[in-house]
């Protein structure tokens, strides 16, 4: 693939952000596989018809992101990284799903309250408007690389204590089983694409413009009553989004 050789002015995005788009577009194609290197700076400023300090800072915010690394006397070398494959079935499951690709998986609570159930969150718990339920917005990291980033809802009459619990355990799984909750199921998974937001940059340890999977998804008890209603949001170069029937 033969990298655009302008970047677009006047967009509303920074020169700096669009190049490292592209560039992470092109380590993403393996464009550079036969090298491993991206590059010079000159040879980018050139084909983006930008000067060199722009290209700079469009590879300092990718090194930051763990993509490329600056190698003194070589240039700018790609980082190789295997996405991380997480598979989305009838009992998915981040620890299991991850469990044979990394060594050490854990998730941490960011925050939580008990709030009324929105249009939105009644529907997909089958709640009525304004009833209570427990918002917690968790993070989880494979190998110490943040993946995920999600904010789900439980019905706060069945699971009043999933904060604390989920606080000590590290999981939902074994938050459910210590409220009375042995096994759940998916209901339903709807994935988007999407450039990450403020939060979820600074969440995951994203460079600007870096590209997020979210999921909306819905769990059910055995009977078919749904659980949690879940978005989370993963890291789009590291984790790989597998159906499984």
């Amino acid at each position: 693939m033969v990298l655009k050789k302008n970047v677009e002015r006047q967009i509303g995005v920074a020169l700096w952000r669009q190049i490292a788009d592209r560039i992470r577009l092109s380590i993403s194609n393996g464009d550079y596989d036969q090298t491993g290197m991206v590059p010079p700076e000159i040879k980018l400023a050139g084909q983006f018809g930008v000067n060199r300090h722009t290209v700079r800072s469009a590879l300092a915010a990718l090194a930051e992101e763990g993509l490329v690394e600056a190698i003194q006397g070589r240039g700018t070398m790609v980082r190789r990284k295997e996405r991380l494959s997480f598979p989305i079935s009838r009992r998915t499951r981040l620890s299991q799903g991850l469990s044979n690709q990394v060594r050490d998986i854990r998730s941490r609570l960011l925050a939580h309250e008990e709030l009324p159930a929105t249009a939105e969150s009644a529907t997909a718990l089958g709640l009525n408007l304004g009833e209570k339920l427990i918002r917690m917005d968790t993070t989880s990291s494979a190998d110490g690389r943040p993946v995920s980033y999600s904010t789900s809802y439980f019905p706060a009459a069945r699971f009043p204590d999933m904060a604390r619990h989920f606080e000590e355990l590290g999981s939902i799984t074994k938050s459910f089983a210590a409220q009375g909750l042995a096994d759940y199921v998916r209901v339903s998974t709807e994935i988007v694409a999407r450039h990450a937001d403020a939060n979820e940059l600074a969440t995951l340890k994203l460079s600007a413009g870096a590209i997020v999977l979210e999921t909306i998804a819905v769990n059910a008890d055995p009977d078919g009553v749904p659980v949690q209603y879940s978005r989370s949001r993963f890291a789009a170069d590291r984790v790989t989004l597998k159906m499984e029937t």
